[in-house]
């Protein structure tokens, strides 16, 4: 029977995780019974078109597509300035003129733009990461019969997001891979690990809460059930499957023997997100007061790290890992939904 609030056969989301997936990883979670997610933040309108209907074409069941709700900054040149100062050794060492570095790609909010796109191909589950969109385009999503979703890492924004009509709020524990969902307060030592968020969130709103983060297998899914959770998010253990583009070095680190080594940072896009310790990580990090704000804080390293990538080293790179990393395995995606699957039995 379909799962009430998603629509598919297990209460089993794959995490939308920007840069390491596209269409292929959401079609196979989705054919494996989970509900396989699109993340749109680093997309173009036309990539996001292309990426929906690649979805369409391969499978009919409900997917989900994520967006973020950040609002976009006023570059300050003075800033800028600062952080590319404190990049010069590495411009020195790979031989870069800072000069040619444009600013970064960045990352586009949801906008009345892409959510005409959207409407077209009307999917069953729309998320939310930063708080939410404004009313009225919350309003359009619900209005081809969306169910709404959105991350929440503290009790008040849970209950923040209630007051404004999500139907179920992800519980995103500070174990996450990638960047943390928070909105209403940056402090992130008012947030919590996923088991002790899930349970204060659970007895705190009346919607549905979905766990997210650490989760990497059928027992860490059992527990996250028995604790009160409807649904499970899952992300990092994804990450080595075939379907996923995760790079060559991120696919090294997550093999490797420091993948364990996890920590929240701000240097690689000016907001807190969790991966694996590289030398940028610990030379400049993990948080620097430097780094301009999210997400203008990339496009200062882009060319030392696309230096350090072509020579094999993932040690300028976002290296995005939740702290159960060694749960990563390569396996197809849809065989590793199935075992994560067994976690809702009994």
């Amino acid at each position: 029977m379909p799962h009430a609030l998603l629509g598919t056969d297990f209460p089993l989301i794959q995490a939308p995780m920007a840069g390491s997936q596209g269409s292929a990883l959401a079609v196979a979670v989705c054919q494996a019974g989970g509900l396989g997610s699109l993340p749109a933040a680093m997309l173009s309108p036309q990539q996001l078109g292309e990426e929906l209907a690649a979805i369409a074409a391969q499978t009919d069941r409900p997917y989900n597509v994520n967006f973020f709700c950040h609002t976009p900054p006023e570059a300050d040149a003075e800033v800028e300035a600062a952080w590319r100062a404190a990049l010069a050794p590495y411009y020195d060492e790979f031989g870069i003129d800072p000069a040619t570095i444009a600013a970064g790609a960045g990352r586009r909010p949801f906008d009345a733009q892409i959510a005409e796109l959207v409407a077209a191909f009307r999917p069953r589950v729309v998320s939310f990461h930063f708080g939410l969109p404004s009313p009225a385009l919350l309003e359009r999503v619900r209005a081809w019969g969306a169910k709404v979703l959105a991350s929440a890492t503290t009790v008040e924004e849970a209950r923040w997001l209630e007051a404004r009509g999500v139907d179920a709020v992800i519980a995103q524990g500070l174990e996450a891979g990638g960047h943390r969902g928070h909105f209403l307060d940056p402090d992130l030592s008012r947030q919590s690990g996923t088991f002790a968020l899930l349970r204060q969130v659970a007895q705190a709103v009346r919607v549905p809460v979905i766990a997210a983060g650490g989760i990497a297998d059928a027992a860490g899914v059992a527990a996250a059930m028995r604790l009160g959770a409807a649904a499970v998010q899952i992300g990092t253990a994804y990450l080595l499957c075939p379907e996923a583009t995760t790079s060559a070095v991120h696919r090294a680190a997550l093999k490797g023997a420091h993948r364990g080594h996890t920590a929240l940072t701000n240097v690689f896009s000016g907001r807190p997100a969790r991966g694996i310790v590289n030398r940028f990580m610990r030379e400049r990090g993990p948080i620097s007061e430097l780094a301009p704000t999210f997400p203008l804080a990339g496009g200062a390293l882009t060319l030392v790290r696309a230096a350090a990538e072509a020579r094999g080293s993932g040690e300028f790179s976002p290296l995005w890992a939740g702290q159960n990393a060694q749960g990563c395995r390569e396996i197809p995606a849809g065989e590793l939904t199935r075992e994560l699957a067994r976690g809702f039995e009994g």
